[in-house]
């Protein structure tokens, strides 16, 4: 009797000490658990983290089976090409330490597996008593993102036991089976706390002992972070925010300089990764575009639940309280709104410092209110110094409800998509070609083209390795939620019969499936690079061209109307300096947009706040010649006048020649006559670079694309952005800066250091006389393209041969040496310009004085 009193004690003693040890980190650690389902040895993978097998942790033998197809989104096998197949209930029981937060993810490939149809899976997993997952259809929710695979993640709270159970169980429906490819276990501290209800000032949440399901998690205006590149080894996965942002007025994306540090503080370094806080969207500093629009995500959602929105800040622009003060909503209700409305320095004390604030919001189950809606908003009233508003990251949690459910329905399919599938599901698209007659109406001839391509497509999946038969190629991407996804009409886009016969017959007509193999299914690693139109991947096609595929934001409604724009454009020009269209692709809801790949970049990404080679003054000056080239065929060498109207530095791309090409056509107009001198239209373009005369009379001419030329060229001399908050209110905007400077006569005080000293004292002189008359307030008051483009030639050849520029004191004789210099340069603008071009110089002319003033006055327009 005294022996099992003793004993009992002394196990409750040893129990208490563990935990005591373990507080206080001196006794065992929890460690993450990283299983490969149905392998028998686990493996590495491309990243280079060790798998292990599962067959240790669940209770009963269960087959395994492998994927026969591996899709070209996935760039290791492990693990994802070895499956646990499950036709009756199964568990598994992993190891935790008690009172510890966990991530448990899931994952899902949906592929072919021997002997089973994917189309049958649908089950339902509970983790430590949640419901995780009801009646889920893994095939059904990937082909609605489009996605070849799937990781479900949630965040488990914290438990009183040293086992999680988690259950995997087969809907009670004929041939139905549950499967699993791995399971992630990774103890995490605490990141959940409590908050108010967005629209309840009186109610409040607390997600500190709640579980949770991650639905977005978005590094704002910022490239995709990688698993391994986490902080705090939690091994998540943050992606671009584009695909979400909501409306036209997409805002301007914010980074920070090579030598910005964050500094973490009092806030664990485990809450974002430093890439989070060194990027931000912004609005713009023209305080009369800002307060009319708001900057806005939107994300779809399940209803019945409650969300938290957690917003991570930090500022690396301002250093002063209510310099930047604004508001923010939350599905159309006050999150952080006047007199306490968002100041990120407010909120930290000062520059580099992050935060993050938490809001919960419950989404309700009604008719258009399955979404959940983000936006920011000045704060007109606290009269800051910037009427401006910017965000670094979003990330999303569900949490689950009374019933400890966090299941959501499955999303909802076209009819074209649902039709695909249980043809599939009775292999009618193994009918042969044979059998398939052509109807003579209408409505026999368009179903015969939609058959064949369902055909076609099917039968190129069967054959061709590294190609999912389950990928889906018929919706868009819409986010994370099991909520249902937009989709066409009668699941078929029709934007493609809006452009014109001629411009979808002078460019390649790509397939959805060429451009998802040439994506690798649009894998984050390939983007090279985000804007209001969407994503842009590095792609390969026809097995070796490099190419660049520009992927429209499914949430922009802008979108549609660039597209069309784009390939109008573009399939009708052909110049050396301007960006090629090799092709396009409209199919299923997917707009995509195929260009010569430009292997160096963008121009901004060789001037400042930047690790690649900066250019030398030559070069800038060769790439502003190149860009200057290509507008001024827009303006005066095509059929009739194209306005760019989004020239900047990101605009103008270049080869792995440096070459300069002038890119991005989405906003680009056209007259077929410029008698009135200008076209009325809705004011677009980019802060910093916009004409303000334009911007006041809503009145485009091409003398708009030269004022944006115009900063470009000082952008190019100083090595700054055409917007800098961080600098002195009147340093801010660099037109009206450089401006100042130029006519103090201290322009040579903000040359860009690294080729300060480097510019010869006629050529700089030229450069900045050309940008400066390029910003003249007036529109006529400006130069043309032509004028530009010359101006810029002979700052080139003063460059080159300085002694060239000292002229004797004879005016006529100053202005033959400019004249030869004008005329050696003719041959080079012919050279550029298009085959179709208006402007070809005729047979046997050799008058280059008449010719070269038909490029700068062009006549019979």
């Amino acid at each position: 009797m005294h022996t099992n009193i003793l004993l009992l004690f002394s196990l409750a003693f040893f129990a208490v000490l563990f935990n005591a040890l373990y507080v206080s980190g001196i006794g065992p650690q929890p460690q993450s658990l990283s299983l490969n389902c149905g392998s028998e040895n686990g493996g590495t993978d491309g990243d280079g983290r060790k798998w292990e097998s599962d067959v240790k942790y669940i209770t009963a033998k269960f087959p395994n089976v492998r994927a026969q197809y591996q899709d070209s989104s996935i760039v290791s096998e492990v693990p994802y090409m070895d499956a646990r197949i499950f036709r009756s209930e199964a568990t598994y029981n992993l190891p935790i330490m008690p009172k510890t937060r966990y991530w448990l993810r899931l994952y899902f490939y949906p592929s072919e597996y021997s002997g089973l149809n994917i189309a049958n899976s649908y089950f339902s997993v509970v983790a430590g008593g949640v419901t995780l997952l009801n009646n889920f259809s893994a095939s059904i929710t990937a082909q609605a993102l489009t996605q070849a695979y799937l990781i479900e993640e949630y965040s488990l709270a914290p438990m009183n036991s040293q086992i999680l159970s988690v259950t995997f169980k087969p809907a009670e429906r004929p041939d139905a089976f549950a499967f699993i490819n791995a399971i992630e276990l990774v103890p995490i501290p605490d990141l959940f706390g409590s908050g108010t209800m967005v629209g309840f000032a009186d109610q409040t949440f607390d997600a500190a002992g709640a579980n949770l399901q991650t639905m977005y998690r978005l590094n704002v205006a910022g490239q995709y972070i990688s698993p391994t590149k986490d902080s705090g080894n939690l091994t998540r996965t943050w992606y671009n925010d584009a695909p979400y942002l909501f409306g036209a007025a997409t805002g301007v994306n914010l980074q920070s300089n090579d030598s910005f540090k964050v500094q973490y503080g009092e806030l664990a370094e485990s809450v974002a990764p430093p890439d989070v806080y060194r990027t931000a969207r912004g609005m713009g500093f023209h305080k009369d575009l800002t307060v009319a629009f708001n900057l806005t995500w939107l994300f779809q959602a399940d209803a019945n639940f409650t969300y938290v929105v957690r917003l991570h800040f930090c500022e690396f622009q301002l250093t002063k309280v209510n310099q930047k003060v604004f508001n923010i909503y939350i599905n159309n209700q006050t999150a952080q709104v006047e007199p306490d409305a968002a100041d990120i320095i407010g909120w930290t004390g000062e520059m580099g410092v992050p935060t993050y604030k938490d809001y919960a919001v419950f989404v309700n189950d009604r008719p258009g209110d399955e979404e959940i809606r983000v936006d920011l908003h000045p704060a007109t009233s606290s009269k800051p110094e910037f009427y401006d508003a910017s965000l670094n990251g979003i990330e999303i949690f569900k949490m689950s409800d009374r019933n400890n459910n966090l299941a959501g329905p499955n999303p909802v399919l076209s009819e074209m998509l649902a039709q695909h599938m249980a043809k599939a599901s009775h292999k009618e698209f193994q009918t042969d070609y044979k059998t398939l007659k052509i109807v003579g109406t209408a409505s026999g001839v368009g179903f015969f083209f939609i058959a064949a391509a369902c055909i076609a497509v099917y039968r190129k999946k069967k054959i061709i390795p590294g190609f999912d038969s389950h990928t889906s190629n018929w919706l868009p991407v819409s986010g994370n939620s099991h909520t249902g996804s937009r989709s066409t009409i009668s699941g078929k886009s029709t934007q493609s019969s809006h452009l014109s016969s001629l411009a979808q017959g002078l460019c390649r007509h790509f397939t959805l499936p060429e451009i998802i193999r040439a994506t690798k299914n649009f894998d984050d690693s390939n983007v090279i690079g985000v804007g209001g139109f969407g994503k842009v991947y590095k792609g390969v096609i026809d097995q070796a061209t490099k190419v660049a595929i520009k992927r429209s934001n499914p949430q922009s409604e802008q979108g549609v109307n660039e597209f069309m724009t784009e390939i109008e454009m573009l399939s009708k020009l052909r110049h050396k300096h301007l960006v090629s269209l090799i092709g396009f692709c409209d199919e299923d809801g997917e707009m995509c947009l195929v260009y010569d790949y430009m292997a160096l970049g963008t121009m901004r990404e060789h001037l400042y706040n930047t690790k690649k080679p900066r250019l030398s003054w030559k070069q800038r000056l060769e790439v502003c010649i190149g860009a200057a080239r290509g507008l001024h065929y827009l303006h005066t060498g095509a059929k009739y006048t194209i306005i760019h109207r989004d020239v900047k530095s990101t605009n103008i791309l270049l080869d792995e020649n440096w070459v300069a090409k002038v890119s991005d056509f989405g906003l680009s107009k056209t007259g077929p006559d410029m008698d009135k001198g200008h076209v009325s239209t809705v004011v677009k373009g980019s802060f910093g670079y916009l004409d303000p005369e334009y911007f006041r009379r809503q009145q485009l001419t091409e003398k708009s694309d030269v004022y944006s030329f115009g900063v470009v060229l000082f952008e190019a001399l100083c090595g700054r952005p055409a917007l800098n908050p961080s600098l002195p209110k009147e340093q801010v905007s660099l037109a009206d800066w450089a401006l100042h400077c130029q006519r103090k006569g201290i322009i040579e005080d903000i040359i860009d250091p690294h080729i300060k000293g480097k510019i010869t004292p006629e050529c700089l002189k030229k450069f900045a006389d050309t940008a400066e008359k390029c910003l003249a307030e007036s529109g006529p008051e400006r130069p043309n393209m032509g004028d530009v483009l010359w101006n810029l030639e002979f700052s080139l050849q003063l460059q080159d041969n300085p002694e060239g520029s000292k002229h004797s004191s004879k005016g006529e004789e100053s202005e033959t040496s400019e004249e030869s210099i004008r005329n050696c340069n003719l041959a080079m603008h012919y050279s550029n310009l298009s085959i179709g071009s208006n402007s070809e110089m005729p047979a046997g002319s050799d008058d280059s004085g008449d010719i070269f003033s038909q490029i700068v006055n062009p006549k019979g327009r």
